[in-house]
């Protein structure tokens, strides 16, 4: 008599490996969403990049004992526009601009980011970002850097 084998064909198999894969494609993007973790880490990024930069041209203003003055030139030559007295970049783009490696206005243009500069402050934006709270922003007038707490800000 021959011993009748039990078990799962390899059809059986790859048809269930492929229904797997098949609700595995279309169930993940539910679960994970890195771009709003990635556009939150760039705005955290770029706040801490404009809170270095004022922190030098700062450190670089106080160094050379002029409090009068209104321009600083960096290490590398480049000029960066300040507030007399307390050495806080301007929020031009000379000023805070110049500060992160010659940023310049518009998409893009600023590491990768956009960038604004406006009459006091100047933000810094995302690629791909429509949420308005999404941005790095830099006051003139304090120096202050402020930037979203959570990722929520950062939507897609």
């Amino acid at each position: 008599m021959k011993a009748r084998q039990t078990g799962f064909t390899l059809v059986e198999l790859v048809v269930v490996i492929v229904i797997l894969g098949i609700l595995a494609a279309t169930a993940l993007p539910r679960f994970i969403n890195v771009s709003t973790d990635a556009r939150f880490a760039a705005v955290q990024g770029a706040a801490g990049g404009v809170r270095s930069a004022v922190a030098a041209v700062q450190g670089r203003y106080f160094a050379t004992g002029n409090l009068a003055a209104i321009s600083v030139t960096m290490a590398d030559g480049t000029a960066v526009a300040v507030t007399a007295g307390n050495g806080l970049p301007t929020s031009a783009v000379g000023g805070i601009g110049a500060a992160m490696s010659n940023c310049a206005a518009g998409a893009g243009n600023c590491q990768g980011m956009t960038a604004v500069f406006n009459a006091g402050t100047a933000t810094f934006t995302p690629p791909n970002t429509t949420a308005v709270a999404c941005v790095a922003t830099y006051t003139a007038a304090t120096g202050a850097v402020t930037a979203p707490a959570t990722n929520a800000s950062c939507p897609n």
